[in-house]
Order: C-alpha cells, then structure tokens, then sequence
C-alpha cells in the first residue's frame, strides 16, 4: 500500500465526514506476529519501514454519517493492507521508533562503581592501582529488562554494556573497553600514579540496548547513552624509606 493510497483514503474519509452516505473508518495496529511459527514479533515490523515507522496493518469498516457500522460484512474490521505511513491516516496513534529511541534514553540507567587495590583507597606513588567496575542494585545495568507500556504495547528494553572508560583521576584515562577490570593480581585494567595527593576515579558507562514489542525478537536500538559513574576518592601516598638498626 503506497503513500499515495493512504493520502486518498485519508482525504476520503476527512471530506466523507457529516455528509449523507456511508464512509470508510480506519484504525491501525504494528504489523507484529508474537507467538507465531517464526517468532520475529515485531521485529519484522520494524525492520520493513526506513522512515522511521513501524510497519501497520490498515482495517478499515464503512459506517453510516452517523458512524454506525453498515449492517453487512462491509460494517466488520478487515484487513485492507499493510503500510509504512499510518500516521497518514486519521486516528491512528502507533509507537515509532522516534519514542522507542526517547524511552531508551529515559531509562534510570545503573551507575557504575569502582572498587580499588590495595584496599581502603589508599596507594602509593610507582605503584599499580588495579581497577574493578561494577553496578549497584539501583537502576537498569546491563543485561537487566526495564519493561514499561507505549501506546498499549508492551515494550521491553534491555541496556546491553558498549564499553567502560576508566578515569583515573590525574587526567589520565583508560581507552574504552568492555573489561570489568578485578583485583590483584590478575586484573587487566591499571594505573600508576606518578604524584601524591587525592583524585577522584570513577568508571563510565556506555549503553547501547535493543528493544522488543509484544514479547516479539529483540531488535538494536540506533542509540548509545553514556552514564558518569559514581566517584570514589582515592589517596596516593609517597612511600618513603626509613634505615632500622
């Protein structure tokens, strides 16, 4: 179903309004197939439109001028087509992957947290401070599900880890990566600090997600949001000789 024909049918159906005689009334819903043999759901939905849309079935059902269903099967739902521009089309009020994308960015997102060796957050100068990333219990972190409702549907988004970057607190800071960092001796993720005094580390997400509607297959989210992570101060200390006799 082309543009052109949703544009007729809308202009149709607007100028048809309050005049004697029947009109067509059309609704829409997401062209989605939870539950059937292939379990796409809507993710072939949305992977028909590029324009942004979720692919629609279009019904449609003639009323009289006064809005009252014609008394034969023209009077019933049926299928008229499938189509990218349903909100071309008077009444129709579907999710667009504009507002997918927002909710994604709505998310109370995790924070991450780091926690430092050796312990207590205090180290020395020339000495390897070893970093561990991880999220506290408060807010979406990733893997988890955040399911909430848009425009009926049932939509779950779940964050998946992009990359972590590590700052150190000097000015310094990690490349990104997706290493959780661990704890002496064995961790990967590291940093020497060359002067004394207090820095502020702290690890930073970046989140990317996918995204399901009506329990369907799981489709990308086009969008990263990056979260600053929880700062933790650590001390750097000189470590100075002392002579025992």
């Amino acid at each position: 179903m082309t543009l052109t024909d949703i544009r007729t049918a809308k202009a149709e159906a607007a100028a048809a309004v309050g005049k004697p005689g029947p009109r067509w009334e059309y609704r829409t819903r997401i062209n989605c197939a939870a539950g059937d043999a292939t379990g796409t759901g809507c993710a072939t939905a949305a992977a028909a439109c590029t324009n942004g849309q979720f692919q629609a079935v279009v019904l449609r059902r003639l009323v009289d001028e006064r809005g009252v269903p014609i008394n034969d099967e023209r009077g019933i739902w049926t299928e008229w087509g499938l189509t990218c521009f349903p909100q071309e089309l008077p009444g129709s009020n579907l999710p667009t992957l504009a507002m997918i994308r927002q909710a994604f960015r709505d998310i109370d997102f995790a924070k991450g947290s780091v926690s430092l060796q050796p312990v207590g957050n205090v180290t020395l100068v020339n000495l390897p401070t070893f970093f561990e990333a991880s999220w506290p219990a408060a807010g979406v972190a990733p893997e988890e599900i955040d399911t909430s409702a848009l425009l009926g549907y049932r939509l779950e988004i779940q964050p998946v880890l992009q990359s972590l970057t590590y700052v150190y607190g000097d000015g310094s800071t990690s490349e990104p990566t997706q290493s959780l960092g661990g704890p002496h001796p064995t961790g990967d993720i590291r940093w020497t600090y060359r002067r004394a005094g207090q820095v502020d580390t702290r690890v930073d997400t970046s989140y990317g997600g996918r995204f399901r509607l009506e329990g369907g297959s799981w489709v990308t989210i086009p969008d990263t949001v990056t979260v600053q992570g929880t700062p933790v101060t650590l001390t750097v200390r000189e470590a100075k000789a002392r002579l025992y006799q």
